[in-house]
């Protein structure tokens, strides 16, 4: 089978509306700071009104780390949701812009309309989102192209599509495939909330279906019920042959086999915006792992594009992931 793809990635597409943020601002609007809370349309447009002036990109967990592939110069395809309204276009147009292949067939806008993250920025470089996940969240079996997953070397699921049944059913579909054709699958755990409600079915799911896990110290820890990280990795190693796990401005341990590495957070002159960290860890650990680099090498190559990213607001990049590697000798 030809390798077309270095990753496909299947999760959320979402439009993120990203606004600076007072702690108030937060507090009044009843928002976990620094969490992810889903929310139905009408408070979406309530929310939407409240917020300060910002900016519109294309969003969504795994279509950000598409990017960020892309950015290091890989081949990445996106299977993802929208509807056949303004903003789905918007997202199609901008994924397909940096080069990934994107061929979903929209949802008519009657049903649902395209996903959109409210992003509220605190002077922390903290991210509050809400979410309202509208046509990303009727994603289904019937979506999952076997061309793409099966030219692909990596399929990236995203946790946070963990939570529907259909899109289950899909990430079922595509693991299938992916392990029939002899490919790796990758799963990022996402967020608190998914593993606490779906931590059993994650778990079966992980050690049946999974090669690579991403997640960060909160997550990692309430999968494995235990409030020691070096715990939680010691626990991990079992289950998955790859396992990368991130712990802010620490950096991120990554394991696989009897090989385990501490990579160090890479230092960036100013923390302005952390939305997409981990999106952007992940494209580049991918991506490092796609092209054959040893484990050491591909979390450095996260580090690289996760401090990229919370140096400016935005969860994609914007300066050339690939010149950035090329500039600390990778």
């Amino acid at each position: 089978m030809t390798d077309l793809y270095d990753v496909a990635a299947i999760g959320n597409a979402i439009v993120d509306v990203i606004a600076p943020s007072s702690d108030d601002f937060i507090a009044d609007q009843s928002l976990p700071k620094g969490g992810m809370t889903l929310i139905d349309d009408r408070r979406a447009d309530e929310l939407y009104e409240a917020m300060a002036p910002g900016q519109e990109a294309s969003g969504g967990s795994a279509a950000n780390s598409v990017a960020g592939i892309a950015s290091f110069g890989g081949r990445a395809a996106f299977i993802g949701k929208t509807a056949d309204d303004q903003l789905g276009k918007v997202f199609a147009h901008d994924i397909r812009a940096i080069g990934a292949h994107f061929d979903t067939q929209p949802l008519a806008a009657a049903t649902a309309g395209t996903g959109r993250c409210l992003i509220n920025v605190t002077p922390d470089g903290q991210r509050t989102m809400a979410t309202f996940l509208g046509a990303a969240n009727l994603l289904g079996p019937d979506d999952v192209d076997p061309k793409v997953i099966e030219q692909a070397k990596i399929t990236f699921l995203e946790g946070y599509l963990f939570t529907p049944d259909a899109a289950r059913q899909a990430f079922a579909k595509a693991a299938g495939l992916a392990r029939a054709n002899g490919r790796l699958i990758a799963l990022t755990l996402s967020a608190g909330f998914v593993v606490e409600s779906f931590r059993e079915v994650l778990i079966e799911f992980i050690e049946t279906q999974v090669d690579i896990l991403f997640a960060n110290e909160e997550e990692i820890t309430l999968l494995f019920q235990t409030k020691s990280f070096d715990e939680a990795v010691a626990l991990t190693r079992p289950h998955v042959k790859i396992a990368a796990l991130t712990c802010g401005a620490s950096g991120s341990v990554v394991i696989g086999g009897e090989e385990s590495h501490k990579v160090r957070a890479e230092p960036i002159d100013k923390l302005v915006d952390t939305t997409g960290a981990g999106d952007a860890y992940a494209a580049g650990f991918l991506y490092g792992l796609a092209r054959g680099r040893p484990l050491n090498v591909c979390g450095r190559l996260g580090s690289i594009a996760a401090a990229e990213v919370i140096s400016h607001y935005g969860a994609r990049p914007e300066t050339s992931l690939r010149d950035l590697a090329i500039k600390a000798g990778l």
